[in-house]
């Protein structure tokens, strides 16, 4: 854990975060005593969606599904 004057931090805040490792701290001090604290997280991995996850899981679609509201003939072809 490293620690850093709030004086410090307001000039070199971009400084500070870009160096920070993930899963690291730092804590802002004034007069001192522990003000706050900035925590670097761990990036996510996320995996691209497969097709087909998602299939049977629609259990209700209305009748008037693709019925075309009321007032909206005009804006068709």
């Amino acid at each position: 854990m490293h620690t850093v004057t709030l004086e410090e931090a307001q000039g070199h805040l971009a400084e500070i975060i870009e160096q920070l490792p993930p899963g690291e701290e730092v804590v802002i001090t004034r007069d001192e005593r522990p003000v706050a604290t900035i925590r670097a997280t761990p990036p996510t991995h996320r995996e691209p969606p497969r097709f087909g996850t998602l299939k049977g899981t629609i259990l209700y679609i209305a009748p008037d599904f693709d019925a075309i509201p009321e007032g909206f003939e005009d804006y068709l072809p």
